[in-house]
């Protein structure tokens, strides 16, 4: 599973993508538009390193945020909504994590949530990676880009 498959599967349904990211820090996006004829479906992204980001650029709730930390099933829920909203994609995906080398918001290193919004619903994906920190946030880059061929299927 590659990018260009990914970019393939939706053009070829005339379907459009967004993308809100977090650790991956927009390697999600890149990936995508790296691919020749990315434009017919890819509608932009939202890098929200940041925690308080994740709320003033994609929506995700405050309270959320400061009960559960940024990495959280649902916070990656309601990021891949608010980017689905704010890119006016038909299909989102959002990852956020904790790439190392510390734990972040009590999780371990390797803890990461891919989100998934699409016009079915949502879908959130837990994983626990492995390796340095560069393994780790292209791990979460293709657990992503595997999300979104899948919510296709």
């Amino acid at each position: 599973m590659t990018a260009q498959d990914v970019v393939a599967a939706y053009a070829s349904r005339g379907l459009t993508v967004a993308t809100a990211e977090s650790l991956t820090a927009g390697l999600v996006a890149a990936s995508l538009a790296d691919v020749p004829g990315a434009s017919a479906t890819l509608r932009g992204g939202v890098v929200s390193y940041a925690t308080e980001l994740k709320s003033a650029l994609l929506g995700v709730s405050e309270a959320l945020l400061s009960e559960s930390g940024s990495v959280d099933p649902e916070v990656a829920r309601q990021m891949a909504l608010g980017a689905r909203a704010a890119c006016g994609a038909d299909y989102a995906v959002s990852t956020t994590g904790a790439a190392g080398p510390e734990p972040h918001d009590g999780k371990p290193v390797g803890t990461v949530f891919v989100g998934i919004a699409g016009p079915d619903g949502t879908e959130v994906r837990e994983y626990l990676f492995s390796g340095e920190r560069a393994e780790i946030r292209e791990a979460a880059r293709d657990a992503a880009l595997s999300a979104l061929l899948e919510a296709l299927s």
